[in-house]
């Protein structure tokens, strides 16, 4: 019997993987859709918090406005990115000649010939690289599947409206324990990532501030588009912060061709990510994602190889919602509390 549930639970994981794998057009639309909502949501109670609004403003205007406030953003920084890209590609081209001149200093200060190497790395590796090329394809399909994000994100304020009823139809009044349970269990979903997007956006928001002053004061081009990078790697665990810093100082070589403005970026930029990963975020953020370090670094792996980079910077998000589902159901807690921080779920 024990190899027989063994062999249906590898079954259903391989059939779980291969759906996300092959749904993948369908589904990251869809999450990305569902974190928009949670966005809004918070748009709109940050909208109640006025005085008269939360009395006179029905509730849908609040939502409409808060959508087409949240959708203008997306659009016009995707804009700005676009174009910050296209004049980045353009004078790409003239920075090569200083990749030989890196190489040359390098050769003179340690004796090692790594002209041809650091040339080639540069004219054919650095924006091809795995990490930054994955980045920008996942811009440009999130942008692409604009519309799909619009119309799965309708459709869920309209299903908001008739959710509770359903959960209702679904435990009736004898079952008022379930029912209550399973409104505690989305109300906590809610809760968190709300929180969670709201507390991670404001940290990298300022992370990215902070990133473009000291960009723009060393002068590197297309500021806006390195700062953009700090902000969506910021929500990427461990990794995200430290890809986001080296990426404009590996860049600083390119088009200074000398190794000071690669000093000043790299060294700002790992002090800025020292302050706010060991003194702000903990502060700011405290137990709010209750998940395991070793899991968050996991799960990043592996929605890094389903989803890639969108994989990534869903993949806390996604984690925290599975730890608060799996600790509803006695048969799958044990799980929950492997996953959490501390065993507490």
């Amino acid at each position: 019997m024990k190899v027989q549930n063994v062999a249906y639970s590898l079954i259903i994981t391989t059939l779980i993987i291969l759906l996300l794998i092959f749904a993948e057009p369908i589904l990251v639309p869809f999450v990305i859709a569902l974190l928009i909502w949670f966005i809004v949501k918070k748009t709109r109670n940050l909208i109640d918090k006025i005085g008269f609004a939360k009395t006179y403003i029905p509730k849908w205007i609040k939502t409409i406005a808060a959508s087409v406030l949240i959708f203008a953003a997306i659009f016009y920084v995707g804009q700005l990115l676009v174009y910050n890209i296209e004049k980045l590609s353009e004078s790409y081209p003239n920075y090569i000649v200083n990749a030989g001149n890196i190489g040359e200093q390098i050769h003179q200060i340690f004796g090692i010939d790594l002209k041809s190497e650091i040339t080639l790395f540069f004219q054919k590796d650095f924006f091809n690289s795995s990490v930054l090329s994955s980045f920008l394809n996942s811009i440009s399909d999130v942008l692409g599947n604009m519309m799909m994000i619009v119309f799965y994100t309708i459709f869920l304020f309209i299903e908001e409206t008739l959710f509770a009823h359903k959960v209702n139809l679904i435990f009736p009044d004898h079952s008022n324990g379930e029912k209550s349970n399973a409104h505690k269990t989305f109300k906590k979903i809610d809760k968190t990532m709300s929180r969670y997007i709201g507390l991670k956006s404001l940290i990298a928001l300022m992370t990215a501030i902070l990133g473009y002053i000291v960009i723009s004061l060393v002068g590197l081009d297309a500021p806006l588009f390195w700062a953009f990078l700090l902000f969506m790697f910021n929500f990427i665990p461990s990794v995200g912060p430290i890809i986001a810093s080296l990426l404009p100082a590996l860049f600083s070589l390119l088009q200074f061709g000398e190794f000071t403005p690669f000093l000043i970026i790299l060294s700002c930029m790992t002090g800025i990510a020292v302050l706010v990963g060991n003194f702000v975020e903990p502060k700011l953020m405290g137990n709010t994602l209750n998940i395991s370090p070793l899991v968050a670094v996991i799960s990043l792996a592996v929605w890094g190889a389903l989803w890639g980079v969108t994989g990534m910077l869903l993949s806390v998000p996604i984690t925290v919602a599975m730890i608060i589902i799996f600790s509803q159901f006695k048969s799958t807690r044990s799980i929950a509390i492997l996953l959490s921080e501390k065993g507490r779920v």
